[in-house]
């Protein structure tokens, strides 16, 4: 079966180096028009560039692909605001987001600055909701849409000296879960992507001979998935070194206590309970775990 594009049209933030460039190298090669985004800056986001992202559209353009550069910095509203309108000029329209720019600024959280916990919330998370609220509308108006986040193992299960990028990466699921409800009827579809790559980020962490394996592309090939026109809606797809696999979040079917016995040495004695994997559900809103325990209730109450 063929994954299909039929002439979209992408933005790729954070797309002038790694996992960025192999995203908008791969969809050009299958016919996506993109938007190569790229502010040029440092791992730990100081300064700015465009050459970065220039370097990239050439690649696409010398492959026959269409492409042009913007330089616009995620955090900013109304360049990322002007940067839509270039897209919609250009090429009339906006189908895929796929936010991927990031910054790394790490130290345990003791050694840490709220200036740079807050940056970094400010480039992941918040960068992914201006770029998103720039096209929802969008999307919206016209019933067809694959926004695509970029989380991390770091927030799904945490990683030392990580506080900031774990918060913000996991920060990206949660708005996957409400962007997916609210995008459902409109055909907008939000899903995110936990990548492990080889890339600036990962220089000096993991030896060579694994880092051969862990190539932008492996990676790429799950974004690509997600982006396309038979993409699902709010999964949380891994990949990395040619490994795919799903993360969800599940609930335990857990306990339901009479009134007094909602005590915290209840809670203690009949905590195995609580964690028994038996009958547990992959919610799928909200509401789902207040009905559940509404239920239980109602069932207690009713034997009582």
């Amino acid at each position: 079966m063929s994954i299909s594009f039929n002439d979209r049209v992408a933005i790729v933030t954070g797309a002038g180096a790694g996992l960025g460039r192999s995203h908008a190298l791969a969809l050009a090669k299958r016919g996506v028009k993109v938007v190569v985004n790229d502010l040029g800056g440092s791992v730990d986001g100081k300064g700015a560039s465009s050459d970065a992202a220039l370097k990239v559209v050439e690649e696409i353009k010398a492959a026959g692909g269409e492409a042009i550069a913007n330089g616009a910095s995620v955090t900013d509203p109304d360049a990322v605001g002007a940067m839509v309108e270039e897209a919609m000029s250009a090429f009339g329209q906006v189908d895929i987001l796929v936010n991927n720019a990031g910054v790394l600024r790490d130290k345990s959280f003791s050694k840490m600055t709220l200036d740079d916990f807050r940056f970094v919330l400010d480039v992941h998370l918040m960068g992914s909701v201006i770029c998103t609220k720039a096209v929802w509308d969008h999307m919206r108006e016209r019933e067809y849409g694959r926004v695509v986040m970029t989380s991390s193992s770091s927030g799904l299960y945490g990683n030392f000296g990580q506080s900031n990028y774990g918060a913000a990466k996991m920060g990206l699921v949660g708005l996957m879960n409400v962007l997916h409800i609210e995008g459902a009827k409109k055909g907008v579809h939000v899903n995110t992507l936990a990548p492990t790559a080889a890339t600036r980020m990962t220089e000096g962490l993991i030896p060579e001979n694994i880092l051969a394996l862990m190539t932008p592309e492996s990676v790429t090939a799950a974004l690509l998935y997600l982006a396309c026109d038979e993409a699902p809606s709010r999964l949380i797809l891994a990949a990395g070194a040619g490994g795919y696999a799903a993360t969800r979040i599940t609930e335990t079917d857990g306990i339901s206590l009479e009134t007094d016995h909602q005590l915290p040495e209840e809670i203690l004695a009949q905590m195995d309970k609580i964690l028994d994997e038996t009958g547990e559900q992959l919610l799928e809103d909200g509401s789902g775990q207040t009905m559940k325990f509404v239920q239980k209730a109602m069932a207690r109450e009713g034997a009582s």
